[in-house]
């Protein structure tokens, strides 16, 4: 008999303490694989009882079971999204066996716990919100967390209560909200937090902003809160803007989502030109914030001017130099 199959059962009948379905679950999937398993396959596994978002579960995957498995079976082991099981020498029978072991462990404490009570940290309210409800919510968030502001290409997003059930809150779209799921479960189901109002702001425009109503032949680049232009008078040779829709005075008025809007569009511009052009070797990152400051159109936009060797006699100190004398030190 393989060493495998009895540590493991030993551990799965005896030793096994369970504080969530997670450990059999797992195990199951490391058994199925011949001691290897996904993370994004153990995840799938647990959406078979709890119908929510991957991300979450890969990242309870490390959290629990795989923090308590590895600490009794040392054997499991972890590699970038991969999870394996060292030595693993079980034949077909014993996997079947020890499978059918942790779905009785699984059985067992559903049964004495109840599946709703299990899963009630995740439950967003007492029916299932439908798939037309969700998709209205986060076009409306513009597919981003409305507390902060974190893409849903980055981390999935939930739909939220803004008034909790726990205090009169209705399953209507106007009691919706779009919120990662870190920022969801930080929120208790006491919190009333209405991020949505945010949204009531975006479309705001000013009819005599040159950066309101930007011609669409300068856009090089956009998503659904920022736009990238070239500067009409530049510093040097491709010195791009970066130009938040919504009309904002400057940088401290944006909220967290622009930010993150204007930084993705601001990483994705300094790699294109990198590539565009061998012979940039920097960038000055800039925003002018008040007229004392140099600003002259006040409608916030982010300064990215690329930088050549030999472009100044010394480039040292940079930004600094908007001071006369106080670019060296």
């Amino acid at each position: 008999m393989s060493k495998s199959f009895v540590k493991l059962k030993n551990y799965i009948q005896k030793k096994m303490s369970m504080a969530h379905i997670y450990q059999p679950l797992m195990l199951i999937e490391l058994i199925k694989g011949h001691g290897k398993a996904k993370s994004r396959d153990i995840a799938k596994s647990f959406l078979s009882y709890d119908e929510t978002q991957i991300e979450y579960y890969k990242s309870r995957t490390i959290q629990m079971p795989y923090k308590y498995l590895s600490k009794h079976l040392k054997e499991i082991k972890k590699n970038k999204e991969n999870y394996f099981y060292e030595g693993f020498d079980l034949n077909q029978d014993q996997k079947n066996e020890l499978i059918n072991y942790c779905l009785q462990k699984l059985e067992k404490y559903i049964n004495k716990r109840g599946i709703k009570k299990i899963f009630g940290h995740r439950t967003l309210a007492s029916g299932v919100i439908s798939g037309s409800v969700r998709y209205e919510v986060l076009k409306r968030a513009k597919n981003r967390c409305e507390s902060c502001g974190i893409s849903s290409e980055k981390k999935a997003l939930e739909v939220d209560h803004i008034k909790p059930r726990s205090k009169g809150g209705k399953d209507e779209l106007i009691n919706y909200q779009a919120l990662c799921y870190t920022c969801n479960s930080q929120k208790s189901n006491k919190d009333d937090t209405n991020f949505k109002k945010i949204l009531e702001s975006y479309n705001h425009r000013v009819k005599d902003c040159i950066f309101c109503k930007i011609p669409s032949k300068r856009i090089i680049n956009s998503n659904e809160l920022a736009v990238v232009i070239r500067d009409e008078y530049p510093v040097s040779k491709y010195h791009s803007l970066i130009i938040p829709k919504r009309h904002t005075k400057d940088y401290f008025e944006l909220y967290q989502a622009e930010i993150n809007a204007i930084t993705d569009l601001i990483n994705q511009t300094s790699n294109q030109l990198k590539k565009k052009d061998k012979t940039i070797k920097g960038f000055n990152i800039g925003n002018n914030s008040g007229e004392v400051a140099g600003q002259t159109i006040f409608h916030c936009h982010i300064h990215l001017i690329p930088r050549r060797k030999g472009d100044v006699e010394n480039p040292r100190g940079g930004v600094r130099g908007v001071i006369k004398n106080k670019q060296f030190y």
